[in-house]
């Protein structure tokens, strides 16, 4: 398995070594970009704008800042590497704190801790971390951008995430809405939550748009034409009260979690 990153974590005034691995793969289907007639294979090329558009590679090209129209500062990789201190070259814990005071829309990438020397201090680590209940959270400088970072203990082992920093996160275009809601409406909403609600199970769920694409993929190749797919069209309701009671009946008995008060019980909106 390729690694993403080498470096260590700074606990204190312990250095502990370690690898990350990313715990993420990308299972999406790859199509190639061709050319509509010939099907041959699209390329991009990188070519250079005072070159009458030359074509260059990698080792011709550098990094540079535009810091006024037209005018650029070079960095070269070098430079980017005197700049970064030994504190910005290891993942530094600043802090201790519940993984539940982070709101999970700060979460960015997740990696598998793995360390590469000093085992005794990473497995101390760790299970204090697991007794306390608590993570960790550090900041250091992965490629060119300094990176917030949670360390955490899932499953027994260690887990860094890399989060976003508060000034990174947009603001809601959603204004606060205020409607007046009937509390027939509300307890209705409430009963069919409650319906639905369940403990997540990870396995139970799959990409069936992916194994769609696979079948037809396969249909492509045996020459068959794709047919759409004939899935039951969504009713529609335009009252509140009907949509919610709809919902309520197209639950499975079997995954009911309550006995549903009769139809002529149960809460309505008033005429």
């Amino acid at each position: 398995m390729a690694y993403s990153y080498k470096g260590s974590i700074s606990f204190g005034l312990v250095y502990i070594p370690i690898t990350l691995y990313t715990a993420i793969t990308d299972t999406a289907i790859s199509f190639k970009l061709l050319e509509k007639k010939t099907k041959s294979r699209v390329k991009y090329k990188k070519t250079c704008m005072d070159c009458k558009d030359k074509e260059i590679g990698n080792q011709d090209i550098v990094k540079g800042y535009e810091y006024e129209e037209g005018k650029y500062v070079i960095f070269s990789e070098e430079d980017f590497e005197k700049i970064k201190s030994p504190k910005d070259k290891t993942i530094q814990i600043e802090q201790f704190i519940q993984v539940e005071e982070i709101d999970p829309i700060y979460y960015d990438k997740s990696y598998y801790v793995v360390p590469t020397g000093g085992e005794k201090a990473f497995v101390l680590l760790l299970k204090a971390m697991e007794q306390e209940n608590k993570a960790g959270l550090a900041k250091t400088v992965l490629g060119t951008k300094e990176t917030l970072i949670l360390l955490r203990v899932r499953n027994g082992q260690m887990i860094l995430n890399t989060l976003f920093f508060e000034a990174q996160i947009k603001k809601n275009p959603c204004k606060d809405l205020e409607e007046k809601l009937q509390k027939q409406e509300v307890e209705m909403a409430k009963l069919l939550i409650t319906q639905m609600s369940a403990s997540f199970q990870p396995k139970k769920y799959k990409d069936e748009y992916r194994e769609k694409l696979e079948r037809a993929i396969e249909k492509k190749i045996q020459g068959e034409e794709i047919v759409s797919s004939k899935e039951a069209s969504e009713p529609t309701v335009s009252d509140l009260m009907e949509a919610l009671q709809a919902s309520l009946e197209s639950i499975p008995k079997s995954k009911k979690n309550v006995v549903l008060p009769k139809k002529k019980d149960r809460p309505r909106a008033n005429a």
